[in-house]
């Protein structure tokens, strides 16, 4: 997972992400993750920020988790309500699920609450018994509606380096979020992390209004 995150970094992620989640396939020890950190930073001349993924998880340990690996930030994929957010010692990313039958009005009058409470979105796909990491997309138009807002996002949910430039220049978020989509036989795939962040730069340079978060 090191040298992935140093590729990661290296091709100009903006974001890393590390999972804390129990159960998760990709979750990581805490004293990997504050070797991965200090690595990266010590290594990479464009250091991204560290983001650690948690879902409904106490909040001793999240704040205690991003002290003692020294994240960045933490991205809440589960049920945490605002009071929660509010308490993590680190900015917050907070995970919206999306059902493609919920209403754009709906979508965005969550996004808007949490973003004036001070946290960045990421748009998922809700899949029942999933916090996140689905690897599967919902309806666009949905995200597009909250672009056309001016609300910035992070989007997530199906990405990969065949379908994230139209993704790019069709939602317009302020973010792409991949994890699954750059795996082979579900193992990260260096060259697909390259390859995804190079074409989501080149989408960019007609955009100009995305950045990457790779976990």
């Amino acid at each position: 997972m090191g040298f992935n995150a140093l590729v990661a970094a290296q091709a100009g992620a903006d974001f890393v992400g590390l999972a804390f989640v129990p159960g998760r396939r990709r979750r990581i020890t805490e004293a990997d993750a504050q070797s991965l950190v200090l690595g990266l930073r010590e290594s990479a001349q464009q250091v991204p920020k560290v983001v650690g993924l948690f879902a409904d998880q106490s909040l001793d340990e999240v704040n205690r988790i991003a002290d003692r690996c020294a994240l960045d930030l933490a991205q809440l994929c589960g049920q945490e309500p605002p009071d929660y957010c509010a308490q993590v010692k680190v900015p917050v990313i907070k995970v919206v699920h999306i059902l493609d039958s919920q209403p754009s009005s709906e979508v965005i009058g969550i996004v808007e609450g949490l973003q004036r409470d001070g946290h960045l979105v990421t748009l998922d796909r809700k899949v029942a018994g999933l916090q996140g990491g689905t690897g599967r997309s919902f309806d666009w138009s949905i995200a597009q509606e909250v672009a056309r807002r001016g609300l910035p996002f992070l989007l997530a949910g199906g990405l990969t380096p065949d379908n994230v430039a139209d993704a790019v220049r069709t939602v317009r978020p302020w973010g792409v979020d991949v994890s699954s989509g750059v795996e082979t036989s579900k193992a990260k795939d260096p060259h697909k992390i390259q390859a995804f962040i190079n074409v989501v730069h080149t989408a960019d340079l007609e955009q100009r209004s995305s950045t990457v978060k790779s976990e």
